[in-house]
């Protein structure tokens, strides 16, 4: 895992700038908590902040490696699972290894392959290549994007970062926010290299960058693509049975204590089910932990995105398998402390408004922290599979937006403008430009001759969550749980998998006339019929009024404050209308605005970002 930095500069000499390249690795030391080191040499420097997960002793970072025409030097974020196979690869070529890391792995591909290692790697990373022999840096992220990496190009270079807090520590960077970071922050459509910052860039999935005097050079090594599926429905769900059991097994190889997520829904207790399933085979059990509310089975009612609290389904699963099972059970205050907020807008460096859906990630995280290193999760199934319930509503199939958008409270036009100061709004003007990504969305998506009207609109829709919503999830599940220090794998990500599955026709998707039919069949003999016959349920979010009464008096504060620089970006008159509704019959889009506020607020808080609103 880790967090990695750097900076290539071809005018400056950087070795008197050691300091800075500190700074900047610095920021990431609750991704590496078990080390660090720095790499500085004229023209370029590199940090690492270490998460020892395979090889404790053996895989510090930067790794380097002495050629007769230069040093190539490596910082490396991730996990590649085929590592053991490419080791023996690499062996018969004549490679020596000093390490059992999978990092050292990683180089001497490099050192085999050039920038055709991507081809050969199996996993989620990020990594950062300087050749010596050439003077040339190289950043590679993972094909489906689940480790970030960000980069800003300077006049003479580039500076990059596992996160943007990384970049913005460099003093050449100015922390400047402008409106077109501002109107995809208000969007949330997942814009392809938005970064927020005015001058950074996120750096797309499947690509990789060379940098070099000549300038900064991109290229996409991977993308979803149409092909055509001639497996029957058995031989079908045979081959993802037995790819979901290779991945699972892959990766739990791990020197450190492991565990899975574990809600009760059919995509976590897949994982669960398989892990218990392989574990066994060691003579191990697996471990599982699962984030609960006060109160929340006794006094659970179904409302529009949920039919059923988790924690039925959970034990179900738990006894089920056996596991060695630990609820984390928050109350309201746990989850609206304005430490815990601050502690998840600093591990996200935007302010989402995501609210309780991640404070009770980041303490559903920390408290597995304590007792496991890496976690295994169920994690964009509902993409890969089409599990969500828009995907099987016809009319919201053919909804001219993102379909999530639609249905999502929290992600409706009114909880993601309804607050904004109205000349702002109306600058922003968040309607037309989420439109317009819309349209950039549905251009991207490849179809096959021949497809039929409903496969053409399906396929789309799925390539638009793989290729949008599903980042925004990875993000958010990678910057909490490396906020605490865990590593968080995600095996419906296998990017053979992604592959295989996006192309399944519809109607091998659903079968069986429910959602994810091929993951039901695929993994129902490891799990009890109640969630192999369970409706699709999100992530778990509390429904105490007490927890909204409490966003509403935070709100009413800043609004008695003396002119907190937040009512540049938010409607004053809006927040004083919805402070004094009774929080018990608030709507869940208005919750969200709350949210958002205060979001804003303490991103202003921890940033003091110059805002250039013209």
């Amino acid at each position: 895992m880790c967090g990695i930095a750097g900076w290539v500069s071809f005018d400056a000499d950087l070795t008197h700038r050691a300091d800075v390249l500190d700074a900047m690795t610095e920021t990431m030391a609750c991704r590496g908590p078990d080390g660090r080191g720095t790499y500085v040499r004229t023209h370029v420097g590199l940090g690492h902040r270490r998460l020892a997960v395979i090889d404790l002793p053996g895989g510090a970072q930067p790794m380097s490696v002495n050629t007769p025409a230069g040093e190539i030097a490596m910082v490396y974020s991730g996990e590649a699972y085929n590592f053991q196979e490419l080791r023996d690869r690499l062996k018969s070529l004549g490679h020596a290894f000093r390490t059992d890391s999978d990092t050292e792995v990683v180089l001497r591909s490099y050192l085999e392959w050039g920038e055709s290692v991507v081809d050969h790697l199996d996993g989620m990373y990020a990594f950062a290549v300087w050749d010596g022999r050439d003077q040339k840096l190289l950043l590679v992220r993972d094909r489906m994007g689940i480790k970030p990496l960000y980069y800003h190009p300077t006049p003479d270079g580039v500076l990059f970062g596992s996160e943007p807090k990384a970049i913005l520590a460099n003093p050449l960077v100015r922390k400047a926010v402008d409106t077109e970071g501002l109107r995809e922050l208000f969007a949330q459509t997942k814009t392809p290299g938005w970064a927020l910052w005015k001058g950074m860039h996120e750096m797309r999935p499947g690509t990789l960058i060379s940098v070099d005097r000549n300038g900064i050079r991109q290229r996409t090594y991977w993308r979803l693509e149409a092909a055509e599926h001639t497996d029957s429905r058995d031989d079908t769900v045979a081959r993802v049975r037995e790819m979901l059991t290779g991945i699972v097994d892959r990766q739990l190889i791990s020197d450190v204590p492991q565990c899975v997520l574990l809600s009760g829904g059919l995509d976590s207790s897949a994982i669960t089910g398989l892990a218990a399933e392989r574990l066994a085979l060691r003579g191990e059990r697996v471990r599982t932990f699962s984030v609960d509310f006060v109160g929340q089975e006794e006094n659970f009612v179904p409302d529009e995105m949920r039919d059923t609290p988790d924690s039925p389904f959970v034990r179900d699963v738990a006894a089920h398998v056996g596991s060695a099972h630990h609820d984390v059970v928050l109350n309201p205050a746990d989850l609206s402390d304005p430490a815990v907020r601050r502690a998840t807008v600093a591990a996200r460096d935007i302010p989402n408004g995501f609210g309780d859906l991640d404070s009770s990630l980041y303490l559903l995280f920390k408290a597995i922290r304590e007792q496991s290193t890496v976690a295994l999760s169920g994690e964009s199934a509902d993409e890969v599979f089409a599990g969500y319930p828009w995907f099987h509503n016809e009319a919201l199939t053919r909804v001219d937006t993102f379909p999530w958008m639609a249905v999502i409270p929290p992600m409706s036009l009114a909880a993601r403008t309804d607050h904004i100061e109205p000349g702002l709004r109306k600058q922003l003007d968040v309607k037309t430009y989420t439109a317009d990504q819309y349209a950039t969305a549905l251009a991207e998506v490849e179809h096959l001759d021949g497809e039929s009207e409903l496969d053409r609109r399906m396929r789309s829709l799925c390539h638009m969550h793989l290729t949008r919503f599903v980042r925004t999830l990875l993000d958010r599940k990678d910057r909490l749980s490396m906020a605490v220090g865990l590593e968080v794998r995600v095996p419906f990500c296998n990017h053979r998998l992604v592959e295989y599955v996006y192309n399944t026709p519809w109607s091998l998707k659903t079968f069986d006339g429910r959602e994810k039919s091929l993951l039901r069949q695929a993994a129902a003999h490891t799990l009890p019929r109640s969630v192999v016959e369970r409706v699709k349920s999100p992530y778990p979010s509390p429904q105490n009024p007490e927890y909204a009464a409490n966003l509403q008096q935070q709100v009413k504060e800043l609004v008695a404050a003396t002119d907190p620089q937040v009512f540049a970006l938010v409607d004053r008159a809006w927040a004083q209308q919805v402070v004094a509704q009774d929080p018990a019959r608030m709507t869940t889009a208005v919750r969200a605005g709350l949210e958002r506020v205060l979001d804003l607020h303490t991103w202003l808080d921890l940033h003091a970002p110059e805002l250039q609103l013209d």
